[in-house]
């Protein structure tokens, strides 16, 4: 149903364009994407903040050859950004079996079996509660490393953006 402007307000249950309604059978597809996605962006808002302060070794990785985070990816385009496109590729293919399966099987969209810190807890109220702020953190992730490339583009300059 497409989100409710009315009296129960809720970033739960959102969907504008009205998916959901659409086409049910792709529900857990869609949600499997969101959670990919927002778990990505949450990745990538650390990974445009934590450069600008600290660096790996190495000349090329340096704060002189490359001043700005988003001038990495030109400057690096034939060493670091092949293994950044080996790792996404390996994460792409070892999902993609868990995702072509997850209608035959009791598997939650986004739920791969890997939790090696030990993070999700085992009560079930928990559980929800965890995977809301899961979902709520990756939506607004999303939509913070849109406007941090905007803001590091525009002004040129580094986190802050200012």
């Amino acid at each position: 149903m497409p989100f409710r402007w009315g009296g129960s307000k809720s970033s739960v249950e959102f969907d504008p364009i009205g998916f959901a309604e659409r086409s049910p059978e792709w529900l857990n597809w869609f949600r499997e994407a969101e959670l990919k996605h927002g778990r990505q962006a949450m990745l990538a808002t650390v990974g445009l903040v934590v450069p600008e302060f600290v660096r790996i070794p190495g000349e090329q990785f340096s704060f002189e050859s490359v001043p700005n985070v988003l001038q990495a990816h030109d400057a690096l385009l034939d060493t670091s950004m092949k293994q950044i496109l080996l790792w996404v590729s390996l994460a792409e293919v070892m999902t993609l079996a868990a995702l072509s399966n997850m209608n035959e099987f009791d598997r939650a969209p986004g739920d791969y079996g890997f939790d090696f810190m030990g993070l999700y807890p085992t009560d079930p109220a928990k559980q929800e509660e965890m995977k809301v702020k899961e979902l709520k953190n990756g939506r607004l992730a999303m939509i913070a490393i849109g406007g941090m490339v905007t803001g590091a583009s525009i002004t040129g300059h580094g986190f802050p953006y200012v």
